[in-house]
């Protein structure tokens, strides 16, 4: 068994942002880690995720992140992040995090965007606990985790689980900003690098997103996975 399981949203469009994330993601681990790629096509074809398109959705993964303790078989601890991560932190310290009175645990944002439109040309939407989502520790025994049945993922509102409404406030713990560190929102450290880079607005795999905090670690993890990656 690992230490950790770790499950990030897979998105056809973004493979290579995927790749970097579980990349530097095990690169950085000094405990055993296991990773999956949330593939939506994957669960559809085995009959289990039936929400119909949401033309609000940004990724393959808006809702389906949520299968995550399923995937798990509500057994420990898996941690559920973006595609969009580059990671500079050792996901043991996540450990220290792991109080059993949580149904989850996150970085606790207040995360008002500016942008209208994000990326590659997807409505930035704007709403509660923003982003809070995007990074989640899962408690997979807890009794509220496991309330995430495929059946209330597939009929619940957007609000209902991004806002993590499927548990109490009190259920809901805090990991630090570092590692769920907002590029061009949060604050740069003064030494050192953000445990967990997440370009929510946009990242280096397209070409109009170059200008942005440690992109330049970002591309050479990339061409060392695909030395013909350029950026779309």
């Amino acid at each position: 068994m690992p230490d950790l399981s770790v499950y990030i949203g897979w998105d056809s469009r973004e493979d290579i942002a995927y790749q970097v994330a579980k990349t530097t993601l095990l690169e950085n681990a000094s405990i055993d880690v296991d990773v999956h790629p949330i593939k939506l096509q994957d669960l559809i074809d085995q009959g289990v995720y039936t929400r119909p398109v949401d033309p609000l959705a940004s990724t393959e993964f808006t809702y389906s992140r949520f299968f995550t303790p399923w995937l798990a078989g509500y057994k420990g601890w898996a941690l559920f992040c973006d595609c969009d991560f580059l990671f500079f932190g050792d996901v043991a310290e996540l450990v220290a995090f792991q109080d059993p009175s949580k149904a989850v645990c996150c970085v606790h944002h207040d995360y008002v965007p500016k942008e209208g439109v994000k990326m590659d040309g997807k409505v930035q939407t704007t709403y509660p606990r923003k982003n809070w989502s995007s990074f989640m520790l899962f408690n997979c025994e807890h009794p509220s985790t496991r309330t995430l049945t495929p059946e209330l993922i597939n009929s619940q509102t957007g609000a209902f689980l991004h806002r993590l409404q499927w548990a109490d406030d009190s259920e809901i713990g805090q990991i630090p900003e570092e590692w769920n560190w907002l590029e061009g929102w949060n604050t740069k450290p003064s030494s050192g690098y953000p445990k967990g880079v997440h370009y929510t607005n946009g990242g280096p795999w397209f070409h109009n997103w170059q200008d942005v905090e440690y992109s330049q670690v970002w591309l050479d993890k990339a061409r060392a996975i695909d030395p013909q990656f350029v950026p779309v």
